[in-house]
């Protein structure tokens, strides 16, 4: 199929015609169990032809093949009951346990909150013969369909607060570069959204894989937890078209909800990269599975303390983290306390304007961090615009090409990066200035002038800094009084 973007776009044509499709989400969630259904029946014909004993977890009048595939087959109001009265309660109620049934347990967990939103079976049968035009066994089709798949992740982006789930792949690429995930290394992402981390980290691993043996091991490298259907459901469904045959690491639940002392040694990983959701806060009461310490509300602080605890000794994690984290205090303080005390905070790569946009203005930072050792000393990189752009947005977003300079400047973990050398855009700052300014990480730029910003995030962004460094002051000179004090009373 020669221009399988066309097929997409007239689906979703057709969705807009439908009375009980209201808006972007529901139309790519519809799409999108239609896709996963389709692409899990392709898969399963792979596996009847390299295994004689195949068994498909799904009775047979539910796959793909049987009511689906026929031009000519349901429709109308036999279709839409169907779906509403046979497959979906079924799939909703598949056995299955990750042991005896993984495919079982995959469909269940795709299908608990999926639904049916199209009201019209005539043109539901529309859509599903435009997808039985793309072959997902074809070497070509396949390839092309990774792309249009990937457009539809960033449709997220407009999608109302579904747009938290993409981040760009330039962004995601970058950091799995530069955090080099190795074969027999298990990599997670604790807040996989649809799974853009995991997809660059899979394909960075199979360039090392040499046998099936190495294939075997890649299939159980990678792991995923995401709280919110819809994108679960679009990251299985991408795991599938990424060649993991049984995506069954790749969780529908929320990893904030269990106590930390519950994750063991056989929870632990060698590698974290994620973008935990950051501007928001818990429901009540799970603060009280963290330490009281850091117990806190706030969803990214909490993503924080639980990679420090989730990754191995020596392992390595590389975090997408908003301007706040940095200069916050209280429990943030102690956050990035325990943070720099228990792991080498090597790299902090200051990003601009825009990178998020549409779904936040906010400015956005990648932190880099080694588990084990304590931070002797953080380098920080500014990124730049590249030339003639002055802000991102959603036709010019930020390329992968791009970070080729922090490539270049990166260096060698094995010598502790000591070939990196300040530049107008590189600094670093030594630990005991961090901790002087009371665990604050945001350590402006001394090769630049300071820029006078009128972006309104940016000004709350560095009223809140400057509130923050006040009260730092404020308590340096409290400590100050107080032992002087002190010493007055003893000479008296």
């Amino acid at each position: 199929m020669s221009n399988l973007s066309s097929i997409v776009k007239s689906i979703q044509d057709i969705m807009r015609q439908d009375a009980g499709v209201d808006g972007d989400a529901q139309r790519i969630g519809q799409l999108t169990w239609l896709f996963f259904l389709k692409i899990f029946d392709a898969h399963e014909e792979q596996l009847e032809v390299m295994h004689d004993h195949y068994k498909s977890p799904l009775p047979e009048h539910l796959r793909w093949r049987d009511w689906a595939a026929d031009p000519e087959g349901r429709t109308g109001d036999d279709l839409l009951d169907f779906l509403n009265i046979q497959l979906f309660p079924t799939l909703k109620e598949l056995p299955g346990d990750l042991k005896r049934n993984p495919r079982g347990f995959v469909i269940r967990s795709v299908f608990e909150d999926a639904f049916n939103y199209m009201k019209s079976g005539q043109l539901l049968r529309q859509v599903i013969n435009k997808i039985n035009a793309i072959d997902f066994n074809r070497q070509a089709d396949r390839h092309q369909f990774n792309d249009i798949y990937e457009k539809i992740l960033r449709d997220l982006q407009s999608a109302g607060n579904a747009g938290e789930f993409y981040t760009p792949r330039a962004v995601t690429q970058f950091m799995v570069d530069m955090i080099d995930p190795q074969l027999g290394e298990t990599v997670l992402d604790p807040a996989c959204g649809t799974g853009g981390f995991l997809v660059c980290a899979l394909e960075h691993l199979r360039k090392q894989a040499r046998s099936a043996k190495d294939e075997a091991i890649l299939q159980t490298s990678i792991r995923g937890v995401e709280k919110k259907q819809l994108p679960h459901l679009l990251c299985v469904t991408n795991m599938l078209l990424h060649g993991i045959d049984v995506p069954s690491e790749i969780r529908h639940d929320n990893t904030l909800t269990y106590p930390l002392r519950n994750y063991g040694a056989k929870d632990r990983v060698d590698v974290i990269v994620t973008n935990p959701p950051f501007g928001g806060t818990e429901e009540p009461g799970v603060e009280g599975n963290f330490p009281a310490d850091v117990r806190t509300k706030e969803t990214a602080d909490l993503f924080l303390v639980l990679i420090k605890h989730l990754l191995k000794p020596h392992g390595r994690g590389a975090v997408v983290l908003p301007d706040g984290t940095l200069f916050g205090e209280g429990v943030k303080s102690r956050i990035k306390e325990q943070l720099l005390t228990e792991c080498n905070l090597h790299t902090i790569v200051r990003l601009p304007n825009g990178v998020f946009s549409p779904y936040t203005g906010i400015r956005t930072n990648l932190l880099f961090f080694t588990k084990g050792q304590p931070t002797r000393h953080v380098w920080y990189y500014e990124h730049q615009y590249p030339a003639g752009v002055k802000n991102y947005n959603k036709t010019k977003p930020i390329r992968i090409e791009e970070f080729d300079v922090e490539k270049a400047w990166w260096g060698d973990p094995a010598d502790n990066y000591a070939s990196r050398v300040e530049n107008a855009f590189a600094w670093k700052v030594d630990i005991d200035t961090i901790k002087a300014a009371n665990w604050n990480l945001d350590q402006k730029n001394p090769h630049t002038a300071e820029q006078v910003s009128l972006d309104p995030d940016q000004l709350l962004a560095d009223y809140q800094r400057l509130q923050a460094e006040a009260r730092g002051m404020r308590d340096q000179l409290k400590a100050l009084l107080g032992a002087a004090l002190s010493g007055d009373e003893a000479q008296a």
